[in-house]
């Protein structure tokens, strides 16, 4: 009489570890066509705008020609990819609520944070080159631009230029990520556009029209703050750069830790 062997069966996946969570969460995010329109869009205006602006100033005897100035005109295009890549910040989470996907990842990961933590490395992984490379692009081809008029070159050596260059970049991802985490808190895409949009585009704008004790209060806003790191022209209402951009980064801090206490705490 013979005994027969019992082979236990493997299973295919291992353990859940918060790098094989990240691997999940770049699948998802590399996956959404939505995704790479985004990020075409952003390299698009950051890069086109940055050059246009540089050539109008640069055929205009009235614009200013200080490195600072010239700078700060590459890299306009921020501003709108802040909103592009804010857009794209609010997806990544809050349509996985929309599809009902959320309840899938959450159950392949039960612990919950390491998703969150997951699609934040994925996010500033790809946005800090990303802006890093098109704000430089932006600048180098601003000058081009700027030169082809006759204007003297301006670079990295030129005072300020380094701050507003790589600034701008810096601002660009802090700013994401207070996206991701405001779409992880609304859990609805529409929501968190609407508040991305309202918190970094439509307050600030109703500040200015507001009277000048009240403006004032404007260079606390996110977006305010992060501007002072890379803005060319800083006024007696704007923050000092580093400072500034500590606020941004405090914003940031608090936005995903509420995240993640709604993420633990709540239902999906």
């Amino acid at each position: 009489m013979t005994t027969a062997t019992i082979t236990p069966i493997q299973p295919l996946a291992g353990p859940v570890t918060q790098a094989r969570v990240v691997r999940s969460e770049w699948t998802k995010f590399s996956s959404l066509r939505s995704t790479w329109w985004s990020i075409a869009a952003a390299i698009v205006l950051t890069v086109g705008l940055g050059v246009l602006l540089s050539a109008l100033a640069g055929s205009d005897t009235h614009a200013s020609g200080a490195a600072a100035d010239v700078a700060g005109r590459s890299e306009i295009g921020n501003l709108l990819s802040s909103l592009t890549l804010g857009v794209l910040a609010v997806l990544l989470i809050a349509g996985e609520y929309g599809t009902g996907m959320i309840r899938s990842s959450m159950t392949a990961v039960p612990r919950r944070l390491p998703v969150l933590w997951g699609k934040l490395a994925v996010f500033v992984g790809v946005l800090l080159p990303l802006s890093l490379l098109t704000s430089v692009l932006a600048f180098a081809f601003g000058q081009l631009a700027w030169r082809a008029q006759g204007r003297p070159a301006v670079w990295f050596g030129d005072p300020d230029v380094v701050r507003i260059v790589f600034g701008s970049a810096l601002s660009l991802v802090v700013l994401g990520i207070c996206g991701l985490a405001i779409g992880t808190l609304v859990r609805s895409t529409a929501g968190g556009i609407t508040a991305v949009v309202g918190l970094f585009f439509v307050v600030p704008t109703l500040f200015q029209a507001m009277p000048a004790n009240i403006a004032d209060l404007a260079r606390f806003l996110p977006s305010n703050a992060g501007g002072a790191l890379w803005n060319a022209s800083l006024s007696s209402r704007s923050m000092a750069p580093w400072t500034g951009f500590g606020l941004l980064c405090a914003y940031a801090v608090v936005l995903v830790a509420a995240a993640a206490w709604r993420l633990r705490r709540g239902d999906v």
